[in-house]
C-alpha cells in the first residue's frame, strides 16, 4: 500500500517533525519504505510550512509527494496554500480551531490545538494530537509504530505527555471524541 501524506501549518508547529516521526515509524518500526521532504525558508516561522512523506511497501523511486491522498492541515494558511485543491479521493484531517475553510474531499474535523492547551497544558503538543489522530483514521503506520517513533524524538522529560497527546489524537481519529465530516 503506498501512501502521499502532505502536512502544512505555519512554522513552529511541528510540521517537519511530523513527517520525520512518521516516516521513522513506517521504516523502523512497520519495515517499509518511506522518503520525507520538506520546505524551508521565509516559512520558518509564522508562514506557511509543508513537509511530505511517502510511505509504501515497495521502493520509492521518485521522493517528491506527486498525489497526496492524505493531508494533515494545522493553519488556514496551510489550507490555502497546500491543500485547498485536494482532490476528492483524499482524506483531510484538519485542525477545527485554526482552519476555517473545509475542503471537497472527505474531512476530519480534530481539535488538536485546543485539546493540547485544555488537556495538556501547552499547544506544543497539536502535532502529536495530529499524529494520533492521521494513525487512528487512515492506518498509514501502525499505532505502536508511531509510539515508538514519537518516544525516539521528543525531549527527554516529555514522553508522558507527548504520549497522552499521541493516544488523545486516537480517540478523535476513531471519532470517540469528535465528530467526522464526509
Amino acid at each position: 500500500m503506498r501512501y502521499e501524506v502532505r502536512f502544512s501549518g505555519f512554522g513552529g508547529q511541528g510540521i517537519i517533525l511530523s513527517a520525520v516521526i512518521v516516516g521513522r515509524a513506517a521504516v523502523m518500526y512497520d519495515h517499509t519504505f518511506a522518503v520525507q521532504t520538506q520546505v524551508y525558508g521565509p516559512e520558518a516561522r509564522g508562514g506557511a510550512s509543508m513537509s511530505a512523506v511517502v510511505i509504501d511497501d515497495q521502493q520509492i523511486l521518485y521522493p517528491k509527494v506527486a498525489n497526496p491522498d492524505l493531508y494533515v492541515i494545522m493553519s488556514q494558511e496551510g489550507f490555502e496554500k497546500y491543500g485547498a485543491a485536494a482532490p476528492e479521493g483524499a482524506t483531510m484531517l484538519l485542525d477545527s480551531g485554526l482552519v476555517h475553510s473545509r475542503p471537497a474531499c472527505r474531512y476530519i474535523e480534530v481539535p488538536a490545538t485546543e485539546a493540547a492547551r485544555t488537556v495538556l497544558g501547552k499547544t506544543i503538543f497539536a502535532n502529536i494530537v495530529m499524529l494520533g489522530a492521521l494513525v487512528a483514521a487512515t492506518g498509514v503506520v501502525s499505532r505502536d509504530a508511531i509510539e515508538k517513533a514519537v518516544l525516539d524524538s521528543v525531549p527527554k522529560g516529555t514522553e508522558e505527555l507527548n504520549l497522552r497527546a499521541l493516544r488523545l489524537g486516537f480517540d478523535y481519529g476513531t471519532g470517540d471524541t469528535s465528530e467526522e465530516q464526509a
